[in-house]
C-alpha cells in the first residue's frame, strides 16, 4: 500500500518545467509583439508636432540656425494665433497614420487567411523599418507622410494578425498582448520625449528606433512556442477552422469547456471554411462591441490630435512642442496601466466607458475655447484618465469577444473587430480639421 501511494504521488510532486517555460516564453513573446507592433505608430504621433514644424521650417526662408531654434523650442513664428498653431494640424499625421490601417482592417479579415503568419510578421517588420528611415531622412511633407503611411500599414496588419494568433494559445495571452501595446505607447512616447529633450535631433532619435522591427522578428520566430496546428510558411487547408480541438481543450479549464459545449451549437464546432454569409453574420454579432469601442477612440483621438496641440500654457517651463510630447506620454501611461489590468478587473459595460470618454472630449473642447483650466497639471491628470478609459475599452472588448465567440468563428471575429478603434480614430482625424481651423483663426 505504501509503495502504491508513493507511485501515485510522484506525478503531483514533479514540477512541469517544460509547461512553465513554454507559458513564460509565450507571455513574454506576446507582450513584446504588442510593444513592437504599435511602437512605430505611437512614435509617429508623438513626433507629429516636430514633423510638421521641420517641414515648415525647411520650406521657408529661415537660415539653418533659426530653423533649428524653431524646431526645438516649439514656437511657431509664422502665426499670430493665441494657440501657437501649426499651419497644418497634427491631425494630418493622424490621418496618414490611421487611414491605411482602417483600409486593411476593413478588407484583410476576408482574405488574410491566404497569407501565413510568418510572412505577415516579416512584412510588418519591413514596413516599420521603412517608416523610420523615410521620416528620419525626409526633406518634404509628402515624404514624411509616406513614412507614416508605411508605419500604419505594418501596425494595422500586425494588430489583426496577432489578435487572431491569440486564438491558438490560452486566453491570458490576450492580456499580455494588450499590456504590450500599452507598453508601446509609454516606451514610444517617453523615449521620443526624453531623447529629443536631451538634445538628440528627431532624425537621430528615429534612426535609433530601428532596433524595434528586429525585436519583433526575434519575438515571433525565436521566443514564441508556436503550436503544431499553426503553419508559418504555408497556407492552411481550411480558413478560420475551429482551432485544433485537442490544443484548445488542453488550454481551457474543464468547467469552462463544459459550459462552452452546452452553450455552443454543434455546427459551430465543425471544421471547414467560413462562407461569406457566415462571416457577415459574425460581423453583425460584433457590432455591440465595435460601436462602443469606436466611440471611445473617436473621443480620445479628437482630444489627442485635435485639442492637445491647442492646450498650450505659454508661461509654463516646457515649450509648446515639449508640452505636446508629455501630453502624449501621460496618455500612453494611462493606456499601459488599464491594458495591463485584465488579470485584476474586467469591465463588461463598454458603453459606460464610451460616455465617460465623450465627457472628457467635451470638457477639453470648452477648456480650449474659454481657457478656464488654471494649470497644465490639471490637464496632465485629465489626459492620464483619458488613457485609462481608452486602454480599458480596448482590452475588455477583445477579452469578451474571445470569451463569447464560438471556436469556429473566434479567429475571424478577433480580426474583424479590430476595425472598431481604427474607425473611431479615422473619424476623429477628419473631424479635427475644422476644429483646428476655427481655433487657429481666433
Amino acid at each position: 500500500m505504501e509503495q502504491t501511494a508513493s507511485v501515485n504521488a510522484e506525478p503531483v510532486q514533479r514540477p512541469d518545467t517544460n509547461g512553465t517555460c513554454t507559458q513564460w516564453r509565450n507571455r513574454s513573446g506576446f507582450w513584446l509583439l504588442g510593444l513592437c507592433n504599435n511602437f512605430a505608430y505611437v512614435v509617429m504621433l508623438s513626433a507629429a508636432h516636430d514633423i510638421l514644424q521641420k517641414q515648415e521650417s525647411q520650406n521657408g526662408t529661415l537660415p539653418t540656425s533659426a530653423t533649428s531654434a524653431v524646431e526645438f523650442q516649439g514656437g511657431n513664428s509664422s502665426n499670430s494665433s493665441r494657440y501657437d498653431c501649426n499651419p497644418v494640424s497634427t491631425a494630418a499625421v493622424l490621418l496618414a497614420d490611421i487611414l491605411p490601417t482602417l483600409a486593411i482592417k476593413l478588407s484583410a479579415p476576408f482574405v488574410i487567411h491566404k497569407l501565413p503568419y510568418g510572412f505577415r510578421v516579416l512584412f510588418c517588420a519591413i514596413m516599420a523599418a521603412t517608416s523610420f528611415l523615410l521620416v528620419s531622412f525626409s526633406s518634404a511633407v509628402w515624404m514624411s507622410i509616406l513614412g507614416v503611411i508605411f508605419a500604419s500599414i505594418g501596425a494595422g496588419l500586425g494588430e489583426l494578425s496577432f489578435l487572431s494568433l491569440t486564438v491558438y494559445f490560452s486566453r491570458d495571452m490576450l492580456g499580455c498582448w494588450g499590456s504590450g501595446t500599452g507598453g508601446a505607447g509609454v516606451a514610444g512616447a517617453f523615449l521620443y520625449s526624453i531623447l529629443t529633450q536631451a538634445g538628440l535631433s528627431p532624425q537621430v532619435t528615429l534612426l535609433l528606433m530601428l532596433v524595434v522591427p528586429v525585436a519583433m522578428l526575434l519575438s515571433y520566430f525565436l521566443l514564441l512556442v508556436l503550436p503544431a496546428s499553426l503553419p508559418q510558411w504555408r497556407v492552411r487547408e481550411t480558413e478560420y477552422t475551429a482551432v485544433g480541438s485537442e490544443d484548445r481543450r488542453a488550454l481551457m479549464d474543464e468547467s469552462e469547456e463544459e459550459e462552452q459545449e452546452k452553450s455552443t451549437p454543434a455546427e459551430d464546432r465543425t471544421a471547414g471554411p467560413l462562407a461569406f454569409t457566415e462571416k457577415l453574420h459574425v460581423i453583425k454579432g460584433l457590432l455591440r462591441f465595435v460601436f462602443p469601442l469606436g466611440l471611445v477612440y473617436f473621443a480620445e483621438y479628437f482630444i489627442n490630435q485635435g485639442l492637445m496641440e491647442l492646450l498650450y500654457f505659454p508661461k509654463f517651463f516646457l515649450s509648446h512642442a515639449e508640452q505636446y510630447r508629455w501630453y502624449q506620454t501621460l496618455y500612453q501611461v494611462g493606456v499601459l496601466v488599464s491594458r495591463s489590468s485584465l488579470c485584476c478587473v474586467k469591465i463588461r459595460n463598454l458603453w459606460a466607458l464610451s460616455v465617460l470618454q465623450v465627457v472628457n472630449a467635451v470638457l477639453l473642447l470648452f477648456a480650449v475655447r474659454f481657457q478656464f483650466l488654471p494649470s497644465i497639471w490639471l490637464v496632465f491628470v485629465i489626459v492620464l484618465y483619458e488613457g485609462l478609459l481608452g486602454g480599458a475599452a480596448y482590452v475588455n472588448t477583445f477579452y469578451f469577444i474571445s470569451k463569447e465567440t464560438g471556436d469556429r468563428h473566434r479567429e475571424f471575429a478577433m480580426a474583424a473587430a479590430s476595425v472598431g478603434d481604427s474607425l473611431g480614430i479615422a473619424l476623429a482625424g477628419i473631424t479635427t480639421f475644422p476644429v483646428h481651423r476655427y481655433f487657429c483663426s481666433l
